[in-house]
């Protein structure tokens, strides 16, 4: 019954707040009848991360996990005429489900997709000394995490914006002796975070029709 509440009230919040968007239910739709998990941030959460893009005048945007581009398409609405979003897909067949969204969105000129490990990726980013970018949202493996974290901090400057989803995993954070690999790697992400000083953040947990998690938030100085 609880669950039924939160999910009408996220129904509710996005009735209010936002209109219908022909690209981004489009995006959602192809995504399912090519049998993508259904893991993709609500459209209240996109919207959020839309507008702290917005927030910081982010011209250059890296995405861990584009998935089918549904939040991909979010971030890329929030940059300006000349900015760039880079997002990594480990799997091919997301990859794919995912360009074509991101071209009917008309955002082919604006994002790139690159196929591949994430780590390998950012590795090869940080030693070709691309420019680093001003908001980077990690949605990938969430095991994974502090290696992300410590490759993106590389890529960052100061007033770099990190957005992490999926941290709170239904509350099993807080268990430290876990044996889940998701667990443990927000965990040690967590751990990063805080021993950090260059590295200001918060946490939030929220509740909806993504069950019981939360993101985190942090500017690199």
């Amino acid at each position: 019954m609880i669950e039924q509440q939160w999910i009408a009230m996220d129904e509710y919040l996005c009735e209010q707040t936002q209109t219908p968007d022909e690209s981004l239910e489009a995006a959602l739709k192809s995504s399912a009848e090519a049998g993508l998990p259904a893991i993709n941030v609500a459209p209240n959460q996109g919207k959020l991360l839309q507008m702290l893009a917005r927030l910081r005048g982010a011209r250059r945007i890296l995405e861990l996990g584009t998935l089918g581009g549904y939040s991909t398409i979010w971030l890329a609405r929030a940059l300006p005429a000349d900015g760039t979003l880079l997002t990594l897909e480990a799997d091919q067949h997301h990859a794919d489900v995912a360009r074509k969204n991101i071209e009917r969105a008309g955002l082919s000129g604006v994002v790139s997709v690159i196929v591949g490990d994430a780590a390998d990726t950012l590795e090869d980013f940080a030693r070709d000394g691309i420019p680093p970018f001003d908001f980077i949202f990690l949605d990938a493996d969430k095991q994974s995490y502090p290696e992300y974290l410590r490759l993106v901090l590389r890529l960052s400057r100061p007033g770099t914006v990190i957005v992490a989803d999926n941290v709170i995993r239904g509350g099993r954070v807080t268990d430290a002796g876990s044996a889940d690999p998701d667990v443990i790697g927000v965990r040690q992400f967590f751990d990063m975070l805080a021993r950090d000083a260059h590295v200001s953040s918060t946490a939030i947990q929220t509740v909806g029709s993504k069950g019981w998690d939360g993101f985190s938030i942090s500017i690199v100085s």
